[in-house]
């Protein structure tokens, strides 16, 4: 199955057959106290200056972040879109809790971009999938609903369903939605990572669709976590995984390994150019 967006020029594919797509974690106040001071300040540099180091490590898509407190994000969030996307010619994934900033930059951007995200939660599904659904998005869901997160990998495969099957009730097509299985931290729970991973293979061979996750949320609270992020990474490809939102700066050699590993890299030419890139 293949969900494609699109820039002002370019078309990024995001394939169940691979290979993987990298969508850049970066910008994201809550990982860098920088991008907070710039961002009120009314600077942009710094999140240009992300961009441009995710796109130079070979990121295809951009996660957009702009939510801290006290900030006005149905403002800030489409002012940072304008901004990347007249520096920048790349797909964008649209990251905000807020359903109005969500749609105040859906108005603004260029293309066929990314929502992040709606859950099982009947508030989220009717707040989020209609907005999807006007402007032609496509959107990932998490498995969490009314109930919060089970750690039962079958329920979260449930919760997925009824999210496809809501968001094709609402005209949106099934390829659109992008399944996250919910990536825990290991430190708390030792059966976390089997519980994503399991999700993740029922996803895969259930549903069809393209999954993402955010790559280093499970190793918050150890050392080398670099180290446990590529092990969960390479696991997770192997399983589905398709479109990680991920530090490319970290993972794309890694990212780019598996899918030779797996048969997915003809003559092995983007590892290659991986390799070259360092």
């Amino acid at each position: 199955m293949k969900t494609i967006l699109r820039s002002k020029t370019k078309e990024v594919i995001i394939n169940t057959e691979g290979p993987v797509i990298i969508i850049g974690e970066s910008i994201n106040p809550t990982r860098r106290k920088k991008l907070v001071s710039t961002l009120q300040e009314g600077n942009f540099g710094y999140v240009l200056e992300l961009a441009k180091s995710q796109i130079d490590a070979m990121a295809d898509m951009l996660d957009v972040n702009v939510g801290f407190p006290g900030v006005d994000d149905v403002k800030l969030l489409p002012e940072t879109v304008i901004q990347l996307q007249s520096h920048f010619d790349v797909p964008l994934c649209l990251d905000s809790p807020n359903p109005k900033a969500i749609e105040a930059a859906l108005k603004v951007i260029v293309g066929k971009c990314l929502i992040n995200s709606v859950n099982g939660e009947e508030k989220s599904m009717n707040a989020i999938l209609p907005i999807a659904k006007e402007y032609g998005a496509a959107v990932i869901g998490l498995t969490m609903d009314d109930d919060g997160i089970t750690h039962d990998p079958y329920k979260r495969l449930a919760i997925a369903e009824k999210i496809v099957n809501r968001a094709v009730q609402m005209g949106i097509k099934e390829e659109d939605v992008i399944i996250d299985p919910l990536a825990m931290a290991v430190s708390a729970d030792p059966h976390a990572c089997l519980v994503t991973l399991e999700t993740i293979r029922l996803v895969h061979e259930k549903l069809g669709l393209n999954i993402t996750q955010g790559a280093s949320n499970i190793s918050f609270g150890l050392p080398a976590r670099e180290m446990l992020n590529i092990a969960h990474m390479v696991l997770s490809i192997k399983n589905g995984l398709t479109c990680p939102i991920a530090n490319p700066e970290k993972i794309t050699a890694a990212v780019r390994a598996a899918d030779l590993v797996l048969g997915r890299d003809d003559f092995a030419m983007r590892f290659i150019e991986c390799s070259q890139n360092k």
